[in-house]
């Protein structure tokens, strides 16, 4: 195979990659046009062409007495307007006036204009010609004609004036019969200059048109890509503002509804969702932020009394020493705590976990475990029946924990928390103070604390986790006025009872 092709295709790629999309849009316009352009000149060229020669074949067929395929092959009707001298034509007059040798060193030169050549030829190949009518060079087609293996044939061919110019000349070799009934051939031959010069004036006309529309069709290229890559310029320009400022704000014109306009949408939506994302994160920071300093602020008040003490030599009373110790203490969990909410609200909600079948029967049971160990005065009661969704078992404990630390957080001393899980039904029910109604619809809100909790520990992300953790699972979570006082949260799973199911 040769390496010129692969070659070749580098260097298009190459040369296209340098060209500008107005440049390459220009380039293509332009070459489609003069593709068009010239299939229609040489079109126009082809047909012009096959008209004049079906005319020279019609005035052959009446020079040689009528057109072909007729029954009688004599000749009829007026001879044509040929100049020159009367030339006989008919098959039998064209044999009596005929010699065995070929003639073209007559006298008398050939008129201006179209003229014609008439001559016998022989079953052999053997040529006769007409003194003072020129001749012609006798052809494999006409030989075929001569034996009588065609009727007749028209072609193209080089023929003998009587004055001795080779010109070209258009050929009608028709058949008969010699009187002692032995096949032969008459030929007859118009000159092609009619036909040849008004061909190449055309062909010179029809590359001036083609040449004259590719120039017509480069400047129309560049025009429609200006036209046609305004907007993309527009778009080009606030992508490159955005890059340089940060500033997500910026708006680009929608109008119309072709591609342009689409995806000036489409880059209004991306920019507007980044704007929000970056909206949440800087709100996610300042929350964080604030709800950070409240128990870093703490942390370094008591460390720094105790530093102060070590400090002066003076030894804290022991009761005193063990407050600070177990306020520093809780106030490291909760930091931790709250460095942990964080941490699982900051991942990517785009990003997977590992999910599994959980038998979320046992998730319950080691959460409602957790959460006598953090209400040591509370009862904390599970009536837990077998249930298996598909999640991630450290996501749906921690979710659970969370629902069962607001219950044993708001409960009163001595109270009494509810746990069950029923057909995919997952209830946590306490006997505290309860929610507001007006508050029921924000307690899903990052970082957002009713006012009667702002003065309890927590960072307010608890239940923003569980509503996450939740809808990954597929499920619904809602919180409502338990009866009798308190609060019941509804956590609906799906799943199965059994494994496998």
């Amino acid at each position: 195979m040769s390496t010129r092709a692969p070659v070749a295709r580098r260097l298009t790629r190459r040369l296209t990659r340098r060209l500008t999309l107005r440049a390459r849009m220009a380039l293509l316009t332009a070459a489609a046009v003069a593709l068009a352009v010239a299939a229609c000149a040489s079109a126009g060229w082809l047909l012009t062409r096959n008209q004049l020669y079906r005319e020279l074949d019609r005035r052959l067929g009446a020079v040689s007495g009528g057109p072909p395929g007729a029954r009688d092959g004599g000749y009829r009707g007026g001879q044509p307007p040929f100049h020159g001298p009367r030339l006989p034509r008919r098959p039998e007059a064209i044999l009596a006036a005929c010699s065995s040798e070929p003639t073209g060193t007559g006298t008398q030169n050939p008129p201006p204009g179209p003229y014609e050549i008439m001559q016998l030829v022989r079953a052999d190949g053997r040529r006769c010609t007409v003194p003072g009518a020129g001749a012609l060079q006798v052809g494999a087609e006409d030989a075929r004609v001569a034996r009588g293996e065609r009727d007749h044939a028209y072609h193209d061919g080089t023929g003998v004036t009587a004055s001795g110019t080779e010109d070209g000349v258009r050929i009608l070799t028709r058949s008969f019969r010699l009187p002692d009934g032995t096949p032969a051939a008459v030929s007859y031959a118009i000159s092609l200059d009619e036909v040849q010069g008004p061909l190449d004036n055309l062909a010179l006309l029809l590359t001036a048109v083609t040449a004259l529309g590719v120039l017509v069709s480069a400047g129309a290229g560049l025009m429609i890509a200006r036209a046609s890559l305004r907007p993309v310029d527009e778009l080009t320009g606030a992508v490159e503002h955005i890059a340089r400022t940060e500033d997500l704000a910026t708006r680009i014109p929608e109008e119309g509804t072709d591609e342009i306009a689409r995806l000036s949408r489409s880059f209004n939506t991306m920019t507007a969702a980044l704007a929000a994302s970056r909206e949440r994160q800087q709100q996610l920071i300042a929350d964080a932020g604030h709800e950070l300093r409240t128990p870093l602020t703490s942390l370094r008040t008591n460390i720094d009394l105790l530093m102060r003490a070590e400090a002066a030599g003076r030894d804290l009373p022991e009761e005193t020493r063990r407050n600070l110790l177990t306020s520093v203490r809780a106030q490291m969990r909760e930091l931790s705590s709250l460095v942990g909410d964080l941490l699982e609200l900051a991942r990517p909600a785009d990003t997977e976990p590992v999910r599994e079948t959980v038998a979320l029967h046992e998730v319950l049971d080691r959460a409602v475990e957790r959460a006598r160990l953090r209400g040591p005065g509370l009862t904390v009661t599970c009536d837990a029946r077998p249930w298996h969704v598909h999640g991630d078992p450290a996501s749906l404990e921690r979710a659970i924990v969370n629902l069962l630390d607001n219950a044993v957080k708001f409960s009163p001393p001595g109270g009494t928390v509810t746990a069950a899980l029923h057909d995919g039904e997952l209830t946590v029910r306490d006997h505290g103070p309860g929610i507001p109604a007006a508050d029921l619809p924000h307690v899903f809100e990052r970082f957002w604390r009713s006012p009667s909790a702002r003065s309890l520990p927590g960072s307010g992300l608890g239940l923003s986790i569980v509503a996450r953790v939740v809808a990954e699972c597929g499920g619904s979570v809602a919180l409502e006025p338990a009866p009798g006082g308190g609060t019941l949260a509804r956590v609906h799973l799906p799943g199965t009872p059994a494994p496998g199911d």
